[in-house]
């Protein structure tokens, strides 16, 4: 049985000569445990040469380990305390939902032979839910806390492809490092233009080129510890800071999720219940924004990666993984449980099994020594994007 990424990869063995260095490595600066590729101002709301139309995921890198069961990984589980340390959260915001319309080309349907096959309840009997996020004769999409996640684009060479993403400040979105770089060989992509709350060709609240992007220093040298090289990896995290338009950003409008680090939401066991969203081509075309529910472990094994049943496929990668997901009800008689903040985002869809009947995938944990550095890098550089 094989692992993959699910829709931007950074293994060179796989995109080969097809990726070029988007940047000259003047652009990239190296502060400590982050590397950051700053970008030209643009002029317009979509980055230069993104085909929306055709924004395709990228080929998957394959891996010889096999799948591990939620009972083996319980038996030898450590409490998150003994992993990462103390935990810890930061809230989101819902923003206005003032509308900022733009109608994006009518994008087209993943080839039916294009070989992207869903990965539900499977041989890994881990159970799980996967649904379209709106419901029927509602464009559940447009409304917190589901908007401040959205569609990526971004470029390699002259192709475009596509991720997912959320917002957790109002010009900054996070992702998984693999749609942002080629692990190992300090290349960036380029291109990136994020759209919150796509749905079906429409950006309700506008499309926003990026300023500059993220990530961390040993995912882009290829110095992290992966479980398997450039695939199973604890930093496959990145953040993408957003140029404003007319003095605003992309989360005044669309709101953003609160982050959480150090195993925050996860019990003594290293269990957690997964909301995760993100637009997987094999499903709906990757036209719809889709949600899937699932209770994640912790697997030491695998660079203490979040382990989830999963029917998301590629286009998926940099989607969140989030604990409390929704509004919070209003308490009589009641008080809530621990680490209860809503709508945190705990980890990013990073890879999953090519055997469609595994159906997991995984994602690396949101730590003090990624997310933390990454927010803190992207805000130090750009204050106005964090406030």
């Amino acid at each position: 049985m094989t692992i993959h990424k699910m829709a931007a990869v950074g293994a060179a063995s796989v995109l080969g000569c097809a990726i070029a260095a988007t940047a000259a490595h003047s652009q990239v600066t190296i502060n400590g445990s982050t590397a950051t590729l700053a970008l030209p101002s643009q002029t317009s709301q979509a980055a230069r040469g993104i085909d929306f139309a055709n924004a395709k995921p990228m080929a998957i890198p394959t891996t010889r380990n096999l799948p591990l069961s939620q009972a083996k990984a319980m038996a030898s589980a450590l409490d998150p305390l003994q992993i990462f340390g103390t935990p810890g959260a930061e809230d989101g915001d819902p923003g206005t939902g003032e509308l900022n319309q733009v109608q994006l080309v009518s994008p087209q349907d993943a080839p039916k032979n294009s070989g992207i096959e869903p990965e539900e309840y499977g041989t890994a009997v881990q159970p799980f839910t996967t649904s379209q996020v709106n419901a029927i004769g509602d464009l559940t999409v447009n409304y917190y806390p589901y908007r401040a996640a959205g569609k990526l684009f971004f470029n390699i060479g002259s192709s475009s492809y596509l991720c997912s993403a959320s917002l957790i400040k109002p010009g900054v979105v996070v992702t998984a490092a693999h749609c942002v770089a080629n692990y190992g060989q300090k290349q960036f992509y380029s291109g990136w233009t994020f759209v919150p709350a796509y749905n079906n060709g429409s950006a309700p609240y506008g499309v926003w080129t990026a300023a500059s992007a993220t990530v961390p220093t040993a995912y882009y040298n290829g110095t992290d510890n992966c479980a398997q090289y450039g695939v199973i990896c604890p930093d496959d995290v990145a953040v993408i800071t957003l140029s404003p338009q007319s003095g605003r950003y992309a989360g005044n409008y669309a709101g953003w999720y609160g982050y959480g680090w150090n195993g925050y939401g996860y019990n003594a066991s290293s269990q957690a219940l997964i909301s995760q969203l993100g637009y997987p081509v094999a499903l709906d075309g990757g036209l719809l924004m889709e949600r899937n529910d699932s209770q994640g472990f912790v697997s030491s094994s695998l660079s203490n990666n979040t382990i989830i049943g999963s029917l998301m496929t590629g286009g998926s990668s940099g989607g969140p993984w989030l604990v409390n997901l929704g509004t919070p009800p209003s308490l009589s008689g009641i008080s809530f449980g621990s680490e209860a903040t809503h709508d945190v985002v705990v980890g990013v869809t990073s890879w999953g099994y090519t055997d469609t009947s595994v159906k997991q995938q995984g994602a690396a944990p949101f730590t003090s020594g990624n997310i933390l550095s990454l927010v803190n890098t992207a805000c130090t550089n750009a204050p106005a994007a964090c406030s």
